[in-house]
């Protein structure tokens, strides 16, 4: 079994990064100019736009996989697409905390990444293992096997399946749960259905899905290879947009417009996106919900089981934007003038209170990770939030109040910096 992370009491913590200096020391250019407002917002635009072409890159190869697997629906192909759509996952799960704060972001991700999903929207289920969103009249429409859906009284010509014709789906007949498009689309194409509920064990689609004449299983493979091939090819073009958006040097993007308004509103959106991911997006909607409940179906990668790794990295996301350092997938390091610094300048304490807890909240999403992942006895996210699952809801819950309490001193370092009321987005929950 893997060693495992596991959350240092904070005092310990704070005592380890006050030794090693790494939070209070202000990054310089030169070692004479200090971090100012408009150098960390610049920097912060470098970070987005190394993340998102990271994202892409991966995405990238997603595609090549898929496109692999379509031509010759064998089952190497097949691990092979599933093993680059957990490596797409790394890169882009980081940069959720550019979301919160960010409408270019906010109104663009659910293209992306939406969740949790009617899967029988878009392929074959098993019925009676099927837990759908209740009144969703696309919860079994089956796009793969049907050339015109109806729903809601509405009928949908689906007989070429495109790019622009499964984004036009997403939330077809009003329903939030009805998404045709995006990570979570291509992992049910990969995976298919996860019929082993709280027990071990994700999704078990066979490579003859994808199969020509008689090796096909399941019916329509012709078809859904054309929706796979569709859906990684949107995530690929919309990637390709949001890397544009950041770009240096481009007058018009969203980054041209971000670095040229007043550094505090900038600072601001920063500081919210790290607060409202952390507090209500990860403690609240993507843990803490699906805790309470006892709901598979509310697990973020739920066909895969790789939902430790999206929450994990959806901190380590945070992390970034906070000591502003991102590593890049190619193994390169982006750094700079970052909030870390800001905050050093006017309450050394703070950040180191804040760095130190950053840090047991990443090994506190460490801890679910590892175990997850152990040689021995895994324990995915899914088999953690089972009804009396004691250790499981342990270490949930563990990440959950370390990502509250952090929360806490993100909104203190916002009201050092000169912004009275953060606010961040605490998505209706109670902590």
């Amino acid at each position: 079994m893997k060693a495992m992370f596991r959350p240092a009491p904070l005092a310990l913590t704070i005592a380890a990064v006050a030794t090693t200096g790494c939070a209070n020391t202000p990054w310089s250019s030169d070692n004479s100019e200090p971090a100012t407002k408009a150098s960390v917002v610049e920097h912060y635009a470098d970070l987005a736009h190394a993340n998102y072409e990271d994202a892409l890159i991966t995405a990238k190869a997603l595609d090549e996989a898929t496109d692999r697997l379509i031509a010759n629906p064998s089952e190497a192909n097949l691990l092979a697409a599933k093993k680059a759509w957990l490596a797409a996952r790394v890169p882009y799960q980081q940069t959720e905390v550019f979301r919160f704060g960010n409408t270019v972001v906010d109104d663009w991700e659910g293209q992306l990444n939406a969740w949790p999903l009617d899967e029988g929207l878009i392929d074959y289920v098993k019925a009676d293992d099927y837990q759908y969103e209740l009144g969703n009249a696309g919860a079994t429409a089956n796009i793969v096997a049907s050339n015109r859906i109806n729903i809601g009284g509405e009928t949908l010509d689906v007989t070429t399946l495109t790019p622009d014709l499964l984004a036009d789906l997403n939330e077809i007949g009003g329903s939030e749960a009805n998404v045709a498009t995006g990570y979570h689309a291509a992992e049910f194409l990969l995976w298919g259905q996860d019929l082993h509920g709280f027990e071990s064990g994700a999704g078990e689609r066979p490579a003859t899905d994808y199969g020509q004449g008689a090796d096909c299983t399941n019916g329509n493979c012709d078809r859904r290879a054309q929706y796979l091939d569709a859906v990684t090819d949107l995530l690929v073009s919309d990637l390709e947009w949001m890397v544009d958006q950041w770009a240096p040097g481009q007058s018009g993007n969203y980054r041209a417009k971000l670095t040229s308004a007043d550094a505090n509103e900038a600072v601001q959106k920063m500081l919210f996106g790290m607060g409202s991911l952390s507090l209500g997006e990860l403690a609240g909607e993507r843990m803490k919900v699906a805790l309470e409940a006892n709901s598979y179906e509310d697990e973020h990668d739920c066909f895969s089981d790789n939902t430790h790794n999206s929450h994990y990295y959806n901190g380590q996301g945070i992390q970034n934007v906070y000591t502003g350092t991102y590593q890049r997938v190619d193994g390169s390091e982006v750094s700079g003038p970052s909030l870390s610094d800001l905050v050093a300048q006017v309450d050394p304490e703070l950040d180191v209170r804040l760095n130190a807890q950053l840090v047991a909240s990443m090994q506190a999403l460490g801890l679910m990770k590892d175990k997850a992942e152990a040689s021995k006895n895994p324990m995915p996210f899914d088999m953690m939030i089972a009804p009396g699952n004691a250790e499981g809801a342990t270490i949930v819950n563990g990440a959950i109040m370390a990502l509250v309490e952090q929360t806490g001193s993100i909104e203190q370092a916002a009201r050092e910096l000169g912004i009275e009321a953060l606010s961040p987005d605490d998505a209706g929950h109670s902590f």
